[in-house]
């Protein structure tokens, strides 16, 4: 009985210092306390929304990430106020709902923190309106499918990687100083009965209007394609791209580094158009999401 009770004791204290071993070797991540501040701009986030999330940790950090909707959110230190921010999405197609965001940070010390915050999302009220098109771009001939289906490969090469470098820095500005034309998230019917969404925002820019990049980026597309025409693509970092299309001249070339303010092309009615404008997108990760809204985000 006390071999048992000695080999007991012995195993007892050899589980506590294996335990405590892999404690120091993989900190737990502990939750932060419930009253762990979160904010978001806008105040109610819809389908189809930019939105900027701000984290104010309750000790300092020497990292911070997050998860919104099944996409990695990168978050950056403003040291003016002393909070984490990361520029996020929500999907046209994201339905009314609770939603959460899933933050893990990491302290000076090496340890991780965990905390979960709920966010509502409601149904945005998108128009309808009716188009008329080219049939040319309805009915593409077979030589128009295969630039088509090259081009779709062409994008999704291009667009489909993301880096976690942030190239944007300050609020985004509007491309050129003009009236809009249609909002984006209209429902469109096109001639007889085909429909799509508009996923940008146009302005009724005349021809050769100087178009200028919403903030600091990369080119990563400059050519003409057959829906979009003359086209640019800058990518901001961290998912975020801003797109400018039916240009009548491009001014920049792929892989060239721009400021934001910088003239990157001429406005005009190449590619599927009615007539003369700038047809400008706003991507987060591939989530097309409302420009007019990343506008008016006061981004540190």
């Amino acid at each position: 009985m006390r071999n048992a009770s000695a080999i007991l004791l012995f195993l007892a204290c050899l589980l506590s210092l294996i335990s405590s071993r892999e404690a120091r070797l993989f900190p737990s991540a502990d939750a932060f306390p419930s009253a762990y501040p979160v904010s978001w701009e806008p105040a109610q986030l819809v389908n189809g929304s930019p939105c900027l999330f701000r984290v104010s940790p309750p000790e300092a950090l020497q990292s911070l990430t997050g998860n919104w909707l099944g996409h990695q959110v990168w978050f950056n230190f403003d040291p003016a106020s002393g909070t984490w921010y990361g520029v996020a999405g929500v999907s046209l197609d994201t339905a009314p709902g609770s939603y959460q965001l899933a933050l893990e940070g990491v302290t000076l010390s090496g340890k991780k923190a965990a905390f979960n915050h709920i966010i509502a999302v409601k149904k945005a009220a998108y128009r309808t309106a009716k188009l008329r098109v080219s049939k040319r771009f309805m009915d593409p001939d077979p030589g128009a499918l295969e630039r088509i289906k090259q081009e779709q490969e062409l994008k999704g090469a291009i667009l489909g990687q993301f880096t976690a470098e942030r190239v944007w820095s300050g609020p985004f500005i509007a491309p050129v100083e003009a009236v809009t034309t249609e909002q984006f998230g209209t429902r469109r019917i096109l001639n007889r009965g085909r429909r799509s969404v508009h996923r940008g925002l146009d302005y009724r820019a005349a021809a050769g209007t100087p178009v200028a990049a919403m903030n600091s980026g990369r080119v990563v597309l400059a050519r003409h394609l057959f829906f979009e025409g003359n086209c640019v693509v800058l990518d901001h970092g961290q998912g975020l791209r801003t797109f400018y299309l039916h240009l009548s001249e491009i001014k920049v070339a792929e892989g060239e580094k721009v400021t934001s303010g910088q003239v990157i092309g001429l406005s005009g009615a190449t590619g599927l158009v009615t007539g003369p404008h700038l047809h400008v997108a706003v991507s987060w990760q591939n989530i097309y999401l409302d420009p007019a809204l990343l506008l008016k985000l006061e981004l540190p």
